[in-house]
């Protein structure tokens, strides 16, 4: 029995890794939101996946990457290191898609807890290239007290981004 179910492992992980997509890298830059607006000016990233396609126009994938926030008036910068599911579609025809990004926010402060990573996507896809705009936000917790930020309370650090990601097969 577990002779099959470890043939069984092995012919799955075989038939994803011929239905991969490839790689997607990028960049954004944005504006802070919501709690972030407060204490940064504007934030810088780096975005990384890998897809697989799993039907026509539909892609699922890993993604990761780091968002910077530049901190104003003697605040820290701080930022995120998101580890999440990638979801992408595109539509028949058209050259536009829609994607959204799940998972978890791990901050690189110690003074903010990571948390829940959400970012959605609309964008104009190329043949190698795609350009979007976005909206990212962690719901996290701020320890201590700050210029801006006091108590336990939940707190919103997001940013609406413009980017570019290329696709490397």
């Amino acid at each position: 029995m577990k002779k099959l179910l470890l043939l069984g492992a092995f012919a799955f992980l075989g038939g994803l890794t011929q239905a991969q997509e490839g790689f997607r890298l990028g960049a954004h830059v944005g504006a802070p939101l919501g709690d972030a607006a407060d204490a940064a000016s504007v934030t810088l990233g780096l975005d990384a996946a890998y897809m697989w396609n799993i039907t026509k126009g539909l892609d699922i994938g890993a993604a990761t990457g780091y968002s910077h926030f530049f901190g104003k008036d003697n605040v820290d910068d701080f930022g995120f290191i998101p580890v999440a599911v990638s979801g992408k579609y595109r539509f028949n025809k058209i050259p536009l898609f829609v994607g959204l990004d799940l998972g978890a926010g791990i901050s690189t402060r110690n003074y903010i807890n990571s948390g829940l990573y959400v970012a959605p996507r609309v964008g104009y896809q190329m043949k190698n290239t795609e350009l979007y705009l976005g909206f990212q936000s962690v719901s996290s917790k701020y320890k201590g007290r700050g210029p801006y930020w006091y108590g336990d309370d939940r707190f919103n650090f997001g940013a609406v981004n413009f980017g570019v990601n290329f696709f490397l097969k």
